[in-house]
């Protein structure tokens, strides 16, 4: 197989030659002709000599250049990897050595950023501009031009490596997931089989390509359904969604709680593009009951909340049109299984209880590269660890109580950040809200929230005691935070996840010992 043809196979088939298959600032670009260009894509760095299972490192942005790029090296045989953008140098030089690369695309913006780090680097990758011109770099536009637009495809067995990802966690060096050719067979479950997404639709997420929610989903999925992918190069904020919607019309949206929540503050979700969107999708964090509340009112439509990880690209959790629990990540997507285990890998936890999910489906990675130790404790014949905590209500309904390793005992019980940060943004003033465990005096764990809650106003006071009594009205008193934080902006990784060992650093060096 080839993922590729994978990919785009199926429209070409069903002759949809002529159909959008990306629409963006620059125009609209057909199936046929993205078939083309992939094609002359890889003819361009068939030339440059690279082959089979030789990774190429790419720092682009979500332009239709990417999906040629993309697409034309998978269909050659070699292993493309979408670098996030805002990488530090550092992480760039550690990528481009971990994955011993012998091409580096990017765009002319990040040329001062790729210098820096190709000093640092020991691999000297040949390197590619995607758009201006640059001495010492591919032109690929002229490169492309000059390409032939017959190319074929280097067949591939299933579990052959076919793409990577590069995953930072909130410490630590990024990892390199390896996901197989066979991950592009899982395309069709979450948007065909549940949203019956296919030609005619238009697809947009706010998330960057990058990512693995949109590049499963947007590129991938989209386009093996014979949809429409619609791309922004910049990094939106709540009006350029806004105008986006307005402009392209999708049907389908994918995003992020923050997102929403944002749109919702800005008034943006009152515009009539946002009632003519099919399905809305959320991931990325939890999505607060109140916030899917909101949404609904504003557009009439309900927000489907799922969970998916680098690891398996796709969700493997999901509200469905048909069947949706808001506040929980609802059931298995299509094609998936899942079982809960207690946190020491014990058996499988009785329904209620709170236990680690794992997950196996076509499309869960091969592992990570040069790094077998970490590979083998997660990925268990076709398994994988997602180091979520999770529990299962009487509804069958899979409730997340968060990350294995944010769980904190407390006076002898355990607790979820998770559920406490609910709580808080039920509150309309917070926006955002963490928990942390933070020894005392005496080493005992006791509770920190942290919060960006600009609605909260000066009298800090009086709001921190209505929030209190709240907490301590619907929680469990030893479930209380003892000390409130305040914050401008989370502390994030640049894949946008809480640095939570930050937030900690915050309140050890404050007087919260003493609380």
């Amino acid at each position: 197989m080839n993922i590729t043809d994978a990919v785009l196979g199926p429209a070409l088939a069903r002759g949809q030659e002529n159909d959008a298959a990306i629409l963006s600032t620059g125009g609209t670009v057909t199936f046929g002709q993205l078939a083309e260009r992939v094609n002359r894509a890889g003819n361009v760095f068939t030339a440059a000599g690279i082959g089979r299972g030789e990774r190429v490192l790419l720092l682009v942005t979500d332009r239709p250049e990417f999906f040629y790029i993309y697409l034309g090296l998978l269909k050659i045989g070699a292993v493309p990897v979408a670098l996030n953008l805002r990488l530090s140098a550092g992480d760039i030089a550690f990528t481009i050595d971990d994955a011993a690369c012998t091409g580096f695309v990017l765009e002319a913006q990040f040329a001062d950023l790729f210098t820096e780090a190709a000093a640092m680097a020991a691999s000297k990758p040949a390197a590619f501009s995607v758009d201006a011109p640059m001495d010492g770099y591919g032109h690929i536009p002229a490169l492309m031009d000059a390409a032939s637009t017959e190319l074929a495809s280097v067949l591939s067995a299933p579990d052959d490596p076919g793409f990577w990802m590069y995953s930072s966690g909130t410490t630590g060096k990024p990892k390199g997931v390896v996901h197989c050719q066979r991950t592009a067979l899982d395309a069709k479950h979450m948007l065909g089989q549940l949203m019956e997404v296919g030609p005619g639709d238009r697809v947009f997420a706010s998330s960057k390509l990058f990512f693995a929610f949109s590049l499963a989903h947007v590129m991938i999925a989209t386009l093996n359904l014979g949809a429409a992918a619609i791309l922004y190069p910049d990094w939106p904020d709540a009006e350029a969604v806004g105008d986006i919607v307005e402009t392209y019309r999708p049907t389908i949206l994918l995003s992020v709680p923050t997102f929403y929540r944002n749109m919702l503050r800005d008034g943006v979700a009152k515009g009539d593009g946002f009632k003519d969107v099919r399905y809305y999708l959320s991931a990325g964090e939890k999505l607060p009951r109140t916030l899917f509340d909101a949404w609904q009112d504003a557009t009439g439509r309900p927000v489907l909340e799922g969970i998916g990880a680098t690891e398996t690209c796709f969700l493997f959790l999901a509200n469905r049109p048909d069947r949706m629990s808001p506040g929980t990540c609802g059931v298995p997507t299509p094609g998936t299984e899942v079982k809960i285990l207690a946190q020491d890998g014990g058996p499988e936890i009785a329904p209620g209880e709170a236990g680690v999910l794992w997950v196996r489906m076509g499309c869960v990675a091969q592992g990570y590269w040069n790094l077998e130790q970490r590979s083998a404790a997660v990925f268990k014949d076709g398994w994988y660890c997602t180091n979520d905590m999770f529990s299962i209500d009487e509804g069958g309904f899979y409730e997340y109580q968060g990350r294995a390793d944010d769980m904190l005992k407390i006076s002898g019980q355990w607790v979820s950040p998770a559920e406490i940060e609910e709580r808080v943004l039920a509150n309309p003033l917070v926006d955002e809200a963490a928990v942390v465990g933070v020894p005392n005096e005496d080493g005992l764990i006791r509770l920190a929230l942290f919060m960006v809650a600009p609605g909260a106003g000066a009298d800090t006071v009086q709001f921190e005691k209505e929030l209190q009594d709240d907490l301590c009205e619907n929680l469990s008193i030893y479930k209380c935070p003892r000390r409130m934080f305040y914050l401008d902006e989370m502390p994030l990784t640049a894949t946008g996840k809480l640095q939570r060992f930050a937030l900690r650093d915050i309140a050890i060096n404050s007087d919260l010992g003493a609380a």
